[in-house]
């Protein structure tokens, strides 16, 4: 990345962040109607900035306590987590992602997409939106982060919690009935 890109990402960061502090002033809390908050994790990311990244999912979490995210956000949430050795909260991260898209890893590890029979809940969870993920396995600076990611999604431990999130899934998309509680136990 050369110096003129660097200061292109970190002045798109310093302008989220005057955006936060107007939104501030101006209503007393962060709106952000347009979803800015989902974009300095990927700059971050492509800065390999990790600790100013783990500071910014901080005070996500603190302002945004009960926001659903999206997939792309989730899973650079992850790369962040492991970057900067959390790796007991990136697993959990890893499986809310896959929960909220279970296409996700396939198009991160260039593995084809096999559509899964199970109740959709959005557009977000389709294989079409996953195919535009803008991350890969093959990425040089990703590499330590892809084995583990591997190792993490073949394990016994996210196997059995994905067949059961899988499970519950196909079950609601045939069952009618929603007084049943369905819950996966981390």
């Amino acid at each position: 990345m050369t110096p003129r890109e660097i200061e292109r990402l970190k002045s798109r960061i310093a302008d989220i962040k005057r955006i936060f502090a107007v939104e501030k002033l101006s209503y007393g809390r962060y709106p952000d109607k347009s979803g800015v908050r989902y974009l300095p994790t990927k700059y971050y990311v492509q800065l390999g900035d990790y600790t100013s990244g783990l500071t910014y999912l901080k005070w996500f979490s603190k302002n945004f306590p009960v926001d659903p995210g999206l997939p792309y956000f989730f899973f650079e949430w992850i790369i962040i987590l492991y970057k900067k050795g959390n790796i007991r909260n990136a697993e959990k991260k890893a499986f809310e992602t896959y929960c909220s898209n279970t296409y996700l890893f396939d198009t991160f590890f260039n593995r084809s997409i096999i559509a899964i029979d199970k109740w959709e809940d959005s557009n977000l969870a389709k294989p079409a939106f996953a195919k535009n993920l803008g991350y890969s396995c093959e990425q040089i600076e990703l590499a330590d982060f892809s084995e583990w990611l591997s190792n993490y999604y073949f394990s016994e431990k996210f196997n059995k919690l994905s067949n059961s999130f899988i499970a519950i899934q196909k079950r609601i998309k045939l069952d009618n009935d929603k007084e049943t509680p369905l819950h996966v136990q981390l």
